[in-house]
């Protein structure tokens, strides 16, 4: 056989076998990416748990972008009444309560029932770009500095959603956020 006939059997052999996906390569470079892009937004900051360690709150990186723990139901936020402070975190900083709410950090990983697993990238970059969840729904609420996100590139954004698509999945329901009402007009 010809190498000539041999490359087009093998360019219509391969793309019958599931070869359509784009080059390992560029997927291992595209999540590798997207690891430093989450290491260096901070994602795992707010996505994965504290817990206490020898040298005080660290990473639990066995829930590593799980978000909010469902085992810790949070009680009622404290008033904040006239003091200067106007928001509290839990001490996972996973639960945050302001005057837009109660926010939970959501879970990252790729669980197809409490995760993002059943997000598309396009739902990814979406919701980041809108500040939407699911890209469409409810807003997203502080302390997620999506409106900084927003200005990342389409590149960028699909390689944190290509890293994310990597890490285990981790079954953990996150509460649904509360979203306070809009403030009276003067």
């Amino acid at each position: 056989m010809s190498p000539i006939v041999s490359l087009v059997v093998l360019l219509i052999v391969l793309p019958a076998c599931g070869g359509t996906g784009p080059a390992p390569s560029t997927s291992a470079a595209a999540v590798e990416r997207g690891r430093y892009m989450a290491a260096i937004l901070g994602c795992g900051d707010c996505h994965t748990p504290l817990v206490m360690g020898p040298r005080g709150p660290e990473p639990d990186m066995t829930h590593q972008l799980a978000g909010h723990p469902e085992s810790l139901v949070m009680p009622p936020p404290p008033a904040t009444g006239d003091s200067p402070w106007v928001w509290h975190g839990a001490g996972t900083n996973t639960a945050f309560a302001g005057p837009w709410g109660i926010s939970y950090a959501i879970n990252l990983t790729p669980d197809e029932v409490t995760g993002i697993g059943s997000w598309t990238e396009e739902m990814f970059v979406n919701a980041i770009r809108t500040g939407r969840h699911w890209g469409q729904s409810r807003p997203i609420l502080p302390p997620m500095p999506w409106p900084a996100y927003a200005h990342l590139t389409d590149a960028d954004l699909k390689a944190v959603y290509a890293w994310l698509r990597t890490v285990p999945a981790i079954k953990n329901q996150v509460p649904d956020a509360v979203v306070a009402p809009p403030p009276a007009g003067p």
